[in-house]
């Protein structure tokens, strides 16, 4: 499982410790800080801003909170297949539904208790609603689709194969689209893909979780019109100088709940502290703080919230009831509805990659090609209508691959970009901002090729910049490009003995991520960046 590092300075992957409450990152080997006050908890990124709330609880109450985060999908995968036992005591995501309908799931954890609730719901800039006289009169899930497809509006979403709020949207959407009122079938997932295709035609700016999306929207609010996200976040963009009218479509919304649950596997010891940690955070007080501080809606009623949300009472929609359902629909927007996507790969061949570290990326690029049969790896397989294009570099870049996955039988395209990765060879030195220069050229030329596309870049490099242009060069470069090059984000993969300040800097000029791969595992880095593209 690979750390995103959410914090484009961190330097390394550490722990932040915050008067007790510790939010962590760590290394794999080391695992998570276990004792007899602390509980490991496997978490959502979604409960970052808990954290102060968790400080009191360590002051009142003597609990350390530890976390190490990842998408719900795969979090919840983890669980299910008894790879999370021992390793964490509880788990903290959004909801529980997924993980209900994996084999396993029901003899994993112990018990549960919901804390707060959010439900996912659309934020467009104030004018935009008001045009649409949505600010007023809340549309359906059909108007939204009618007006996205006339191109009356643009919106952002996470993510469904990588974040909750997106894969509760698409169900939001799909059940309401299906007129049925009850939950989605496979047939239902089939007949409805149309007017999907129509609601989708809307979304602009896609992303791997529900933070980054926002912070991209706040850093420029002119990539569309409004975002698709948690309630919380969506009214915490106030606090950012980003105010959004909310609408809550009127014919169903999914509510993550965030049940804070304990594994099975946990040590009897950590029940006490399970249950004096829930206890504590239902409380009258803090249910008040939660609402005030991460605006969430209470977890227990009878909790006064004045003014924060509207009167009313939403209509939640059915949740999938199996998992092939869910699973099918995922598929169905990945491979279907959804713009496609241009991934161009910039991979470090120099001949410090020799032995270990190029069979790591032979064998990441193999997975995303189909070797990896997980659900998740599964997921982060390249795509029907996506084109691949790969440009492997030394001392300077070499000549790049495209592979234009088809839409219906992508086997043999799949097959050759295996062909590809086993065909790799590490000599020579190192032009990283060369090969991201031409990597950016050749990004723009397929973005104006197809513009109703994602396209974004993806940097491997295991070393320090020896040939060509520098850092600073780069930065130049790209400064002094149009909006056509910074519409574009590098995703950058820290790996062997590359340079993170540089790199992450990269990351955060151009609007991408920088993902941590420097224990080796650039599979699951390159299949963490998946939910970006």
């Amino acid at each position: 499982m690979r750390r995103l590092l959410k914090a484009l300075g961190l330097a390394t992957v550490t722990a932040l410790v915050l008067a007790g409450c510790t939010v962590a990152q760590p290394n794999e080997q080391d695992g998570l800080p276990n004792d007899a006050s602390t509980l490991r908890v496997l978490a959502g990124s979604e409960v970052k801003d808990m954290a102060p709330i968790l400080e009191s609880a360590a002051a009142d109450k003597g609990i350390r909170v530890v976390f190490d985060y990842t998408g719900t999908l795969a979090g919840t995968e983890l669980v299910a297949s008894g790879r999370a036992a021992g390793r964490y005591d509880a788990t903290w995501f959004p909801n529980n539904r997924y993980l209900s309908l994996l084999p396993g799931a029901a003899k994993a954890v112990s018990s549960s208790v919901k804390i707060m609730s959010s439900p996912v719901v659309l934020g467009l800039r104030p004018e935009v609603a008001t045009r649409l006289g949505w600010d007023s009169t809340p549309p359906t899930w059909a108007d939204l689709a009618a007006a996205a497809a006339g191109g009356e509006f643009t919106y952002g979403m996470t993510n469904p194969a990588a974040s909750n709020s997106g894969f509760s949207a698409l169900v939001a959407v799909a059940t309401a689209l299906s007129g049925t009122g009850t939950a989605l079938t496979d047939a239902d997932v089939t007949a409805v893909s149309p007017e999907l295709t129509r609601f989708f035609s809307g979304q602009k700016l896609t992303a791997g979780s529900s933070g980054f999306l926002a912070d991209k929207f706040v850093a420029d609010p002119t990539l569309v019109d409004g975002v698709i996200n948690y309630e919380s976040v969506l009214l915490g963009l106030a606090d950012k100088g980003a105010p959004l009218t909310i609408v809550r479509p009127t014919d169903g919304v999914v509510t993550s709940d965030y049940p804070l649950t304990l594994l099975a596997s946990a040590d009897t010891d950590k029940r006490p502290l399970f249950d004096t940690l829930t206890a504590w955070l239902t409380t009258d007080a803090v249910q008040q703080r939660i609402v005030s501080e991460t605006h969430r809606r209470p977890g227990v009623p009878g909790i006064d919230t004045g003014s924060a949300f509207p009167a009313g009472i939403l209509f939640e929609t059915p949740f999938p009831n199996t998992l092939e359902v869910a699973n099918t629909l995922i598929g169905t927007y990945l491979d279907t509805v959804r713009a496609p996507a241009q991934t161009l790969f910039v991979l470090d061949t120099s001949g410090s990659m020799a032995g270990e570290r190029l069979t790591a990326l032979q064998q990441a690029l193999k997975n995303l090609a189909g070797a990896d049969s997980s659900t998740t790896g599964g997921f982060a397989a390249f795509r029907n209508r996506e084109r691949v294009t790969l440009i492997p570099f030394s001392t300077a870049p070499d000549a790049p691959t495209i592979v234009d996955v088809p839409q219906v039988d992508k086997t043999e395209a799949l097959q050759r970009i295996r062909d590809i990765a086993d065909g790799l060879s590490a000599d020579g030195g190192t032009a990283i901002y060369a090969s991201l220069e031409r990597a950016y050229a050749l990004a723009r030329q397929q973005k104006a090729e197809r513009p109703d596309t994602f396209v974004s870049i993806v940097l491997m490099t295991d070393g320090e910049n020896t040939d060509g242009p520098t850092s600073k060069d780069f930065a130049a470069y790209y400064a002094a490009q149009g909006e056509d090059t910074r519409a574009i984000a590098t995703y950058v993969v820290l790996f062997g003995n590359g340079n993170v300040d540089e790199l992450t800097s990269v990351a955060k000029l151009t609007g991408g991520q920088a993902f941590d791969a420097l224990n080796g595992d650039l599979s699951s880095a390159f299949q963490d960046i998946r939910g970006y593209q």
